[in-house]
């Protein structure tokens, strides 16, 4: 979408201070455009470490902004994806500021946020027409298919998209005009819309109900064009409105009467700048459904917050199916095996409308009746053999555990050895049941079509278990069993329903299939992209990072990768960094909570100190929610400290907002949390929100879990020390995340405080060496017996 406002000014042969949304540009600033628009020419990435005040925002929208426009380019837009909310509203503000201050004579940059149906559908938002947050996919997805089934054919529809708009329209007006209780339009984002706030039905009488359908999906299906171009099919001009957030969109799409999910998919492809999250490109779901016309090489993508891209697209590149699911997934196979099983038995049933759906279904796909009687009998049995293997563990591992289901934790039960690769339990239980590779290699194309059945002969609205599960099962058996491990998952849950002596009660339970090394995923992903920017504040190392993340792959095929660093451009008089020489934080030299040993007093003493002599918020980071726990309990012991403790423990989002609303408030608190938790990372500690943290030992992940070992082995043999770079590399990346919530502007002071021995000296598990080269000069080695007296020095001199 390059255009003609684009310019070089007499100053400078720069044309991106044109897009730049500040009079001056930081060096970094500079450095890093120039770096971001040279190497994605190229059609490569900028691996990009900035420190907080870096303004790595501005820097990638520019970069990302002046390619656009440029007319010699050949990109088209930028995708900006994010994984903290924090961070995507500081790209909206951004892209805004850049709209604010450009020419008079330039249009402004167009942009929209991605958002999920529940944040723009109208009924979703208010809770109307049997619509809300937990049943707006579901609900949305049956609506649409019974609009379309209204509308079908121009010849064969009840009624035309139009008509069923217009309809919803006058049910409106004719209750106004009766007088009628209750006539009211419904509203959202301020902005009423033509409806009611009830849930249209067409075709009704006295004596049977009308088909309900969504007038908004109407309104869009009767805008569309016959050549299908959605962009037409948009009410409002959005070339012009600069960023369009999710709150504009409802207004304007509501409004007009149109759906505003749908409006989103039309107006994406066209703007300037998306602003979304990792799943908008790295999952294959969503990527397929809706995202993909943005993955392709006229796309420049910012990975913001890309310390976290490799566990967050493992995640979304492994796979894993629930108890639950196999169970409805059963049921639904059975429902489309019983019509036509009843007619060949000669059993009386009310016509044969089903089993002639069913026949005619299955014939289109190319799906014989025997195949799925055969997926049936395999998913049964399968959830059979998961009900024994888990009663098994259960009388091995937990015994009693039926006379008190309540005491149990989450459980890993691997299906083969984490640390040699191999075939697992259930493809070989698969295979002596004798169930061989067609009902693997069919299984999703089998459960597709019952699935399609199902939604034309059933009259709900409701997900389907049977796609997934045949989609699973599928990659179950085709996925190789070096990169890929799998397990199964017990999650702890209580269900009164179960029998008291079912394992259910107690557990949800899931066959979960993990990617292991997703590298390759994330590799072969950006390199449909023309090229971009991945960001964050902790990449170092950054060759570690280009190993797991695919980047050294991409730079073999010939596209280009850079690297920049950039420390903490504030005054280094307004902070102090100590790396506290006290003993390592390990399990074997802490032992457990309660124990009192050296370790264990040295980081309480620590901790304390810290708090004691900082006039403001402290925020003390430990290794799990156990261990803050018990050193929540120490710096209230004997009066330690004159501070009120707040403890942060594993809990919903209205519970951490709750607490950090209670920490900001009022006097000076100290706030002891997990480094592995929500509030030391993505979270604004701004001004004078928070003047110390406390990091004790460095938060590695339990390496006895089956799945991190199975990690670990699988970066043995992808990268050379699976250790360093599965476990240390990304535990100090947490840590630094957390001691980074100090510092967050020039005129901010602060104390950040790592206490571990292998923050502070060189040893066989040192960690020292992953700090990048700017902090390991500030945190400087200093001896718990001198922590006062640095931490004293630093304040009076702040006095």
């Amino acid at each position: 979408m390059a255009t003609t406002d684009y310019t070089v000014t007499e100053a400078t042969d720069e044309p991106w201070r044109t897009v730049f949304g500040h009079s001056d540009p930081y060096p970094e600033q500079a450095d890093g455009i120039d770096a971001a628009r040279a190497v994605a020419d190229d059609g490569g990435y900028l691996a990009l470490e900035g420190a907080c005040g870096t303004g790595k925002t501005m820097l990638a929208l520019t970069a990302g902004i002046d390619l656009v426009r440029d007319p010699d380019s050949d990109y088209e837009r930028v995708l900006v994806l994010t994984s903290v909310k924090q961070q995507l509203r500081q790209f909206e503000a951004d892209l805004r500021t850049i709209n604010r201050t450009l020419p008079d004579d330039w249009r402004p940059v167009s942009g929209m946020t991605l958002v999920g149906k529940a944040d723009v559908c109208p009924y979703a938002r208010e809770n109307r027409g049997g619509v809300d947050t937990g049943n707006v996919y579901e609900r949305c997805e049956g609506l649409r298919e019974r609009t379309r089934d209204l509308v079908g054919d121009a010849d064969g529809g009840e009624a035309s998209a139009g008509a069923l708009a217009e309809q919803a329209r006058r049910a409106q007006t004719g209750l106004a005009d009766t007088g009628e209780d209750g006539a009211s339009y419904l509203e959202t984002a301020g902005e009423p819309t033509p409806y009611l706030p009830e849930m249209p039905a067409h075709g009704g009488s006295a004596t049977r109900e009308g088909v309900e359908y969504c007038p908004f999906y109407a309104q869009y299906l009767d805008d569309l064009p016959e050549d299908g171009d959605a962009a037409e099919a948009v009410p409002f001009d959005f070339a012009d409105r600069g960023l369009i957030d999710a709150e504009e969109l409802v207004r304007l799409s509501a409004g007009h009467g149109t759906c505003p999910h749908s409006m989103m998919g039309a107006v994406l492809p066209q703007v300037e700048v998306v602003v979304g999250n990792y799943y908008h490109a790295f999952d294959p779901t969503t990527v397929g459904g809706f995202t993909g016309a943005l993955v392709d090489d006229s796309t420049f993508v910012v990975c913001d917050e890309a310390h976290m891209l490799e566990p967050r697209v493992r995640d979304l590149v492994s796979d894993g199916v629930a108890d639950a699911s196999l169970r409805d997934a059963e049921n639904e196979l059975t429902r489309v095996l019983q019509p036509v099983q009843f007619e060949e038995s000669g059993r009386r049933v009310e016509g044969t409308t089903d089993a002639d759906l069913v026949r005619g279904e299955l014939a289109d796909a190319d799906v014989s009746l025997d195949e799925v009687k055969l997926l049936t009998e395999f998913v049964r049995d399968l959830r059979e053999e998961l009900d024994r293997r888990v009663e098994g563990f259960l009388d091995a591992e937990r015994r009693g555990w039926r006379d008190d289901p309540t005491d149990l934790d989450d459980e890993e039960i691997p299906l083969r050895d984490p640390e040699a690769p191999g075939v697992d339990e259930i493809t070989e239980w698969a295979r002596d049941a004798g169930y061989g590779e067609q009902v693997w290699a069919r299984a999703e194309q089998v459960g597709a079509v019952v699935a399609r059945i199902l939604d034309e002969a059933e009259d709900e609205d409701r997900q389907r278990a049977v796609p997934g599960v045949g989609r699973t099962l599928n990659a179950w058996y085709r996925c190789d069993h070096e990169t890929y491990f799998r397990e199964l998952e017990l999650l702890r849950t209580w269900d009164e329903t179960e029998a008291p002596d079912s394992w259910r009660r107690a557990y949800n339970a899931r066959l979960a299939l993990h990617n292991c090394v997703p590298a390759d995923a994330i590799g072969e992903r950006l390199a449909d992209f023309g090229g971009g920017v991945l960001m964050s504040a902790t990449l170092a190392p950054l060759d570690v990072f280009r190993e797991v993340t695919g980047l050294n792959y991409l730079e073999s095929e010939g596209r280009p990768v850079e690297e920049r660093t950039y420390g903490l451009g504030f005054p280094e008089e307004n902070r102090a960094s100590f790396a506290v020489d006290a003993p390592k934080f390990t399990f074997s030299n802490r032992g457990p909570p309660g124990e009192d040993n050296e370790t264990r007093r040295a980081h309480a003493d620590a901790a304390a100190e810290v708090a004691a002599t900082t006039p403001g918020n402290v925020l003390v980071g430990m290794p799990s929610y156990g261990e803050a726990e018990w050193m929540a309990g120490e710096l209230e012991a004997d009066g330690r400290i004159d501070k009120e403790v707040l403890i942060d423990e594993s809990s919903d989002d209205t519970a951490t907002e709750a607490l950090k609303a209670d920490f900001f408030d009022g006097d000076a608190k100290v706030l002891v949390t997990s480094i592995r938790g929500t509030l030391t990372e993505g979270v604004d500690y701004e001004g004078d929100r928070l003047a110390a943290a406390v990091i004790c030992g460095v938060p590695i992940i339990n390496t006895s879990s089956p799945r991190t070992r199975a990690v670990k082995t699988a970066y043995d043999r992808e990268f050379g020390d699976g250790f360093e770079t599965a476990l240390t590399v990304p535990a100090v990346r947490k840590a630094r995340q957390a001691i980074g919530r100090v510092i967050r502007g020039s005129d901010e002071v602060g104390v950040r405080c790592l206490v571990d021995a292998r923050y502070a000296r060189e040893s066989w598990n040192a960690v020292r060496e992953y700090l990048p080269e700017y902090e390991r000069e500030e945190f400087r080695p200093v001896s718990p017996d001198m922590l006062r007296f640095g931490l004293e020095r630093f304040w009076d001199d702040r006095q």
